[in-house]
């Protein structure tokens, strides 16, 4: 599994999210909303530190990260992660590893 971060995405995890260099950032289950993956759960993202990082990837010396107990959620996919231009939000695209 393995987590891509696009360019656009990049840009907004520094400008809406104020990241900067050397901190980490999560993406983490939550129960509600919807998913193509997983129906009644949704992916959120924080700063955060890792406790059991199952995957992560570093940009721009930032680390993104998933913890082990929430690989279940991607049934061996992996997440890209874009920007929706029309709600300058987050979007999240899962691929079959």
């Amino acid at each position: 599994m393995e987590i891509i971060i696009s360019e656009d995405a990049m840009q907004w995890f520094k400008e809406e999210m104020e990241t900067t260099a050397g901190e980490q950032v999560r993406f983490f289950v939550r129960y509600g909303g919807s998913s193509k993956l997983q129906p009644g759960f949704s992916l959120g993202v924080t700063k955060d530190q890792p406790f059991e990082s199952g995957v992560e990837t570093t940009h721009e010396d930032i680390t993104f990260f998933i913890e082990k107990s929430d690989i279940w959620y991607f049934d061996d996919h992996n997440l890209h992660v874009t920007v929706n231009d029309e709600l300058n939000e987050l979007a999240y695209a899962y691929e079959k590893a």
